[in-house]
């Protein structure tokens, strides 16, 4: 694994996916009203899987980023459907705290193990 740690296996490529992920749909959210703006996501599990074939991160996040096609096209060429973002947002973000919560677990575990606790 080339992203990855023994001690953290896959869950550090998967934090740092689901912060870039962030990233885009806060970008998504925040050009919701820019005419022609195309929203981006990142396919996660694309990305993560290509994060632990030895693709660095960027790559895979690169080589996973799709455009959105909107349910309602608008009339200014924007795809942001702004219901859509802010789900996926809060669906994203609490992934992310739950990849946190077990990366934190871990270390907690190290240090104890470290101290002969």
């Amino acid at each position: 694994m080339a992203n990855g740690s023994p001690v953290f296996g896959v869950h550090g490529a998967a934090l740092a996916l689901r912060s870039q992920r962030l990233s885009m749909l806060a970008s998504n959210i925040a050009n919701a009203a820019t005419p022609n703006y195309k929203a981006r996501d990142i396919d996660f599990n694309a990305a993560l899987d290509r994060a632990t074939k030895g693709q660095s991160l960027s790559g895979a996040v690169d080589s996973s980023v799709e455009y959105r096609v909107p349910v309602t096209p608008s009339l200014d060429g924007n795809t942001v459907e702004l219901s859509t973002e802010q789900t996926l947002f809060a669906e994203n973000a609490v992934q992310y705290r739950t990849t946190l919560s077990f990366l934190e677990g871990r270390i907690g575990t190290l240090k104890r193990a470290l101290r002969g606790e």
